[in-house]
């Protein structure tokens, strides 16, 4: 298997399996991210969580686990997805804990930090009994797992991903001021909103891994995984919170859609700063299980995006500004013209007609192409001769978005294209030996500009 394939500069661990980000949280001067991991194969099982850390989004250090399943506890059979908060100066995970019987609905656990005067929280003490063990009664909820805690209006409240026994996801809301003790307070949103039924249709059966993000305007954003019995795709709402009748919230969605257009990309989390709102998801592989057991490495956390809404309440997402931190002194290409390249980097380009970039050539001559047609209004993405693993298929996608711009992120296997930071693709591409990694461009009127991507040598 070729080294090309693995990515360098995002964050996943050494070796083994990774899934779903977690709990991406601010401490110290520091931005922490914690994964779902299984350190001992490259398969999903014995799901602990991961740690990494980072000054600034560029340079990420690997830490010790943070949480690992306790014997006979309610996360005995794994550590699943959840957050961080800061709960009056004390960094505390709230996460997802799974026993041998959880049947798809699992408990809602605590881990705090041992030191919070360390702000590389390495170490993590998991309180011995869950905050809930499981949902409300009443609601036929068959499937129960992700907490998402946030502020709103002077309280803390938390998100808690559902599917019931009819078919319809929701979220559930509950109030959290004590994160000992939470009052389950209603319905937030679910599958039968006009707004949700129109942006996802009938694709899900439970809703995971709920994120809430408040945007520079104002604007929430509702970011929701879809489950329809395995991951399926991501989805988002735009919208507004306000107060029930009785003392909860509820989410009035004004628009929707698919939050990322590739195939390989699920399960992200959101990081609120005061001024912003950061993004991070899971790749998973796209390959044969036997290359990933060969490899003995299965997945990779995305590059971060900043999340915001436009004037028309649709979604806008862009890379994070830090991730220029990573740009080789000087570019390896300033102009349209054919050149070679490097296994990761980052490329700029703008067209006022329509332009072909093609980016990898196999033997047999097919390329991997990336169609910019402003007139057309379309972005294409055709990666059809490197076939992937999945019920997704390997189709040429097709953005339907006026964009004059793309910017394309590549870290050997894991490709993130962004077109006029409206629209979105993750998709994971493994080149064989003999392939040829190189740039052309065919049309007029194209302004490229691309860097190789480095370690950081500051600070």
């Amino acid at each position: 298997m070729s080294l090309a394939h693995a990515p360098r500069f995002r964050v996943r661990p050494p070796a083994h399996w990774v899934n779903d980000p977690n709990g991406p949280f601010r401490w110290r001067g520091r931005y922490h991210l914690f994964y779902q991991h299984n350190p001992e194969a490259p398969v999903h099982g014995n799901i602990h969580w991961g740690h990494a850390s980072s000054p600034d989004l560029a340079r990420w250090t690997h830490h010790p686990i943070a949480l690992t399943p306790a014997p006979g506890g309610p996360d005995e059979a794994g550590c699943w997805s959840g957050c961080v908060v800061d709960d009056d100066g004390v960094p505390t995970a709230v996460y997802t804990g799974i026993d041998h019987h959880h049947s798809g609905l699992g408990a809602v656990c605590l881990a705090r930090a041992a030191d919070p005067d360390d702000a590389m929280l390495t170490e993590w003490k998991a309180l011995p009994e869950p905050v809930l063990s499981g949902p409300p009664e009443g609601l036929d909820v068959v499937m129960f797992r992700d907490p998402f805690v946030f502020r709103h209006a002077g309280h803390r409240w938390a998100l808690v991903g559902a599917g019931h026994a009819d078919g319809t996801p929701s979220v559930l809301l509950y109030d959290c001021d004590d994160l000992a003790a939470w009052r389950f307070a209603g319905v937030l949103l679910d599958g039968n909103d006009p707004v949700a039924a129109d942006a996802f249709g009938d694709k899900a059966v439970g809703w995971e891994c709920p994120q809430l993000a408040l945007t520079p305007g104002g604007a929430w954003v509702l970011v929701l995984s879809l489950w329809d019995g395995d991951p399926c795709s991501t989805g988002y709402l735009t919208g507004l919170l306000a107060d029930d009748a009785e003392g909860g919230l509820r989410f009035e969605a004004g628009a929707g859609g698919r939050l990322d257009h590739g195939r390989d990309f699920y399960a992200p989390a959101a990081l609120q700063e005061p001024d912003r709102a950061l993004l991070w998801g899971w790749s998973w592989e796209a390959r044969d299980p036997a290359e990933v057991e060969r490899a003995g490495w299965a997945g990779v956390l995305t590059a971060p995006r900043v999340l915001d809404v436009t004037a028309d309440g649709s979604l806008r997402l862009s890379p994070a500004p830090e991730l220029a931190l990573l740009r080789a002194p000087e570019p390896f290409v300033t102009a349209p013209v054919r050149t070679a390249l490097p296994d990761a980097y980052d490329l700029e380009v703008t067209a006022s007609a329509p332009v072909i970039l093609s980016l990898l050539r196999s033997e047999s001559g097919d390329a991997l192409t990336v169609r910019l047609d402003p007139d057309a209004g379309t972005v294409t993405v055709d990666r059809s001769a490197w076939p992937r693993v999945g019920r997704e298929g390997s189709a040429p996608l097709v953005l339907r978005t006026p964009a004059r711009s793309v910017r394309l992120l590549v870290d050997g296997s894991l490709l993130e294209l962004f077109a006029d930071d409206r629209s979105m693709v993750t998709e994971r591409v493994y080149r064989s030996p003999s392939d040829v990694a190189e740039l052309t461009v065919t049309g007029e009127g194209a302004a490229v500009t691309g860097w190789a991507l480095v370690p950081p040598t500051h600070g």
